[in-house]
């Protein structure tokens, strides 16, 4: 697994895997929530802009898959 990605696409490429790997079942959620705090906290530049979720990223993610990660975040 990479912290640090190059672009905004891997980023968000990358959460949404993470996401759907949980609902799938093949991920635990507390591992899933540990892998995702430690690549937006690497990668904080890319994922956030203006104090929000970069809306590319956040279109890439989609909308259910976000409700999870603001659900991380927030914590």
């Amino acid at each position: 697994m990479r912290k640090v990605y190059r672009n905004p696409k891997e980023l968000a490429t990358y959460l949404k895997d993470m996401v759907e790997m949980y609902f799938d079942d093949l991920m635990t959620y507390e591992k899933m929530e540990a892998k995702i705090k430690e690549v937006i906290e690497a990668n904080e530049e890319r994922f956030f802009k203006n104090g929000n979720v970069d809306v590319k990223v956040a279109k890439i993610i989609g909308e259910s898959n976000m409700e999870v990660i603001n659900k991380i975040i927030a914590k």
